[in-house]
């Protein structure tokens, strides 16, 4: 079905017109996004006991250190 175009569903401004802003591109960021990108969304409750980033990520290190300690151990 195809949209049907009424002056009630444009939100542009009156001095705006839609030629004037150029053609949308898809995607134009997606690559960099996604080499530089490494968000990632707490829980509230997690956030609460890790305040800043560098806590957080002290805290992963040191499981990532204890999970390496323990894999050692299980292989002998």
């Amino acid at each position: 079905m195809k949209k049907v175009k009424s002056a009630e569903n444009d939100d542009l401004r009156p001095e705006y017109r839609r030629e004037d802003l150029g053609k949308g591109v898809r995607g134009k960021y997606f690559a960099a996004y996604q080499k530089g990108s490494n968000l990632v969304l707490l829980s509230p409750d997690v956030a609460k006991a890790f305040p800043t980033s560098d806590a957080v990520n002290e805290a992963l290190r040191a499981l990532l250190q204890l999970t390496e300690q323990t894999q050692k151990l299980a292989r002998r």
